[in-house]
């Protein structure tokens, strides 16, 4: 089963930038479509972004769209989410997912996804 590490979040300022990484323990991201997700109490965990595996092609939520970059590093197989522009409704525990048919296309829908991370917090606050 494939394991997954997030890394890179902590507490930011309104206005502030993070980047956040996923890596796979044994394995690399190279041919996994992965997604970021995010949690916040008493909510649904939503799907913020996502990489396909096939073309690469990238995709968002509005929530986060202009604001948000995702990206793969094929040489390290880790998936990395660049947050600028942090707002404090950004603050979540953040999530990394792959789903493991590696020629899926990207959803933003929890359903699909096989592996997650354990999850990294992200406090936008002043």
């Amino acid at each position: 089963q494939l394991q997954l590490v997030e890394s890179g979040g902590g507490l930011v300022q309104p206005g502030g930038s993070l980047r956040l990484s996923c890596a796979a323990s044994r394995f690399t991201l190279d041919y996994y479509t992965t997604a970021w997700f995010r949690q916040v109490p008493g909510k649904e965990r939503e799907g913020i972004s996502c990489i396909s595996s096939s073309d690469g092609s990238t995709y968002y939520a509005d929530s986060v769209k202009g604001r948000f970059t995702i990206s793969r590093d094929n040489a390290k197989g880790t998936v990395y989410l660049q947050m600028d522009s942090l707002k404090p409704e950004d603050t979540a525990v953040y999530y990394c997912a792959a789903i493991a048919n590696r020629f899926r296309t990207c959803v933003l829908r929890r359903g699909p996804y096989d592996y997650w991370g354990q999850g990294t917090q992200v406090t936008v606050s002043s």
